[in-house]
């Protein structure tokens, strides 16, 4: 999938270390957000979205992208010419627009000392990343979105391959030790997520646990 047309202005700390953009994605008609993560060479993309060059450079050297499934490729590519880094992508995803540098498997460390959680239910290699720093975090894709008053709920089941692996991918979240919950659409929480993850469950009609 081609990237937004349009370009994200700013970025703001979630944490220190961590950091984040987001814009109105005019291929989805709603929010998309991307983050950064403080690494030993540098810092690390996830998930990146077009961002202004003022912006960017305010992140500093970049080491490396990492990408969390095939349908969230976005800027990966153009990021890679630029700052002549390696792209890691899921091992055994679909094919994507441009084939990524190292792929990787479930329980992983990346770079930026992201570990590789498998969350199929979007699509079968789709994955989380936990951040191990202090306060951890993770950076969930697909799985949830924020909607307009600020609830967390289960991304609709027509945009995934199998909903029922979407909800047991959400349910396992839950055994996770995080204190931040990153999102792909939608502002970040960090007030009790595990709490959000289990409303966002029980609302869907199925055990949050």
């Amino acid at each position: 999938m081609s990237e937004p047309t349009s370009k994200a202005k700013t970025v703001t700390q979630v944490v220190p270390g961590v950091w984040h953009w987001h814009l109105w994605d005019d291929r989805i008609d709603f929010e998309s957000d991307a983050y950064a993560v403080a690494g030993a060479e540098g810092v690390v993309l996830i998930d990146p979205l077009p961002l202004q060059e003022k912006a960017l450079g305010k992140l500093g050297p970049v080491a490396a992208i990492c990408l969390t499934a095939a349908c969230h490729q976005r800027s990966a590519w153009r990021y890679r010419k630029k700052f002549g880094v390696k792209v890691y992508g899921p091992a055994q995803s679909r094919a994507m627009e441009e084939e990524p540098d190292e792929r990787y498997v479930a329980g992983q460390i990346l770079p930026g000392n992201l570990e590789a959680v498998h969350t199929p239910g979007p699509e079968s290699a789709h994955y989380a990343f936990l951040w191990p720093n202090k306060p951890k975090v993770l950076f969930c894709a697909d799985l949830l979105m924020r909607i307009e008053d600020g609830l967390l709920e289960l991304v609709p089941p027509g945009y995934h391959d199998s909903p029922s692996e979407t909800r047991e991918s959400v349910r396992h979240l839950l055994d996770l030790d995080f204190s931040t919950l990153c999102l792909s659409h939608g502002a970040p929480i960090r007030a009790n997520p595990h709490a959000a993850l289990r409303k966002a469950l029980q609302e869907e009609g199925g055990p949050a646990a």
